[in-house]
């Protein structure tokens, strides 16, 4: 080895040692370890052009830490708030930031506020996490459902949302009405089930004045899959200026009505079958 005082005079020889201790595999700090380069100058042009082994770079998500750390702190975050927000170290932190400019100081109550917010806003991302979970959990505890659940579902949901026949105004229709798509596809599986035939289902819209009713129309259409032209005309509801209406947005189709044709059989059956239930459930409480 060279005197300390003239070690790098052979500095293509010096080079090409290192480049093929890069190539081998080995990391800046094992190379400088190696060859005894204690200038960071020279150990630069010594790698120069020669990519760094795979296992010394770092991690991705990491890398994406990083970049979101320095773009908060260039919109005056602290610290404190990047921590909240990513999870991460302060002092990961501070090593990815601490070339970039101090963020002014802010008045300690507004500080207190934002970081109260910040803290409330990871509160609620953690109970958005649970919410999920717990509803994905349950959704498969379902699992297949057979013709007596459908039947036993069906008729519970008819009774619920579906039109019923009163003393003082016999009509026996079967008329069902909402704004779930997922509760109009169970009830005409449930139809289905009956062997109700779709040619007797009779479709119309009930809808705001002031939303797409003819988008509504073809959203509903593409869901019971018919085309729109089979559709009754559609129910316009008048704007009511002393009413605050929630049901607004691109979400909002309305509801479906779904009648059956020549259904007063059916919806005797349907009553029959509800009292039946109402009868048996307390001899499940004994």
């Amino acid at each position: 080895m060279a005197h300390p005082q003239n070690k790098y005079a052979d500095f293509e020889g010096l080079r090409e040692q290192a480049i093929t201790l890069r190539r081998a595999g080995l990391s800046r700090r094992q190379i400088r370890d190696r060859l005894h380069v204690d200038n960071n100058d020279i150990l630069n042009r010594l790698l120069e052009g020669e990519p760094p082994p795979e296992w010394t770079k770092r991690p991705r998500a990491k890398d994406d830490l990083r970049a979101k750390a320095r773009e908060l702190r260039t919109q005056g975050w602290t610290y404190d708030q990047i921590q909240v927000e990513l999870g991460c170290s302060k002092s990961s932190i501070s090593l990815w930031v601490r070339d970039l400019p101090k963020p002014e100081r802010r008045d300690p109550t507004e500080q207190a506020k934002l970081a109260a917010r910040k803290r409330w806003e990871h509160e609620l991302a953690i109970r958005d996490k649970e919410r999920r979970q717990t509803k994905e959990a349950a959704a498969q505890e379902m699992g297949m459902m057979t013709d007596r659940d459908l039947f036993i579902a069906g008729v519970a949901l008819y009774w619920a949302e579906g039109s019923k026949d009163k003393p003082y105004d016999r009509r026996e229709n079967v008329l069902f009405v909402n704004s779930d798509p997922g509760v109009i596809r169970i009830y005409l599986a449930w139809l289905d089930l009956l062997g109700i035939a779709r040619e007797r289902l009779r479709y119309r819209v009930m809808i705001h004045m002031t939303a797409d009713a003819e988008a509504a129309e073809q959203f509903w259409a593409d869901l019971v899959e018919v085309d729109v032209s089979t559709f009754q005309r559609t129910t316009i509801k008048k704007h009511n200026p002393k009413t605050v209406r929630k049901n607004v947005g691109e979400d909002y189709r309305g509801c479906l009505v779904i009648r059956v044709a020549q259904g007063a059989d059916l919806y005797r059956r349907i009553e029959g079958w509800w009292k039946g239930m109402v009868a048996m459930a307390p001899a499940r409480l004994r």
